[in-house]
């Protein structure tokens, strides 16, 4: 259990909070997995009592439970997915140069591959 960041607040966290000092901006989101040296920790009370200065805008991300996937999201996905599959498997036609450069595969290191740049 993590303890808000403000000083003197004994209540538990319940959102981070981070800064993009280059956009002028706040992000107020659920709590981090884990404690970072650029997010502060807030309760509940401190979260919603936030203020930011003049000119910045602050973004608050949804500070809930995730919410599961729906037979529509997952349908949506499968298709997708069948999408890009079945693209790759198209033929090339012959007045048109093939889609896919000659990929050449140089490492595999689990489910990852390192393929070779085909400009350079």
């Amino acid at each position: 259990m993590r303890r808000c960041s403000r000083a003197g607040c004994p209540s538990r966290a319940v959102a981070t909070l981070t800064y993009v000092y280059s956009d002028s901006t706040a992000v107020l989101g659920p709590l981090a997995s884990r404690a970072e040296p650029h997010g502060y920790d807030l309760c509940q009370t401190h979260a919603h009592s936030l203020s930011v200065p003049r000119g910045w805008e602050v973004i608050r991300l949804a500070n809930g439970d995730p919410v599961p996937p729906t037979e529509d999201d997952l349908l949506a996905l499968a298709d997708a997915v069948r999408e890009v599959g079945l693209s790759y498997d198209a033929p090339a036609s012959v007045e048109a140069p093939s889609p896919r450069p000659n990929i050449i595969e140089l490492r595999r290191r689990g489910h990852l591959t390192v393929l070779a740049d085909p400009d350079a």
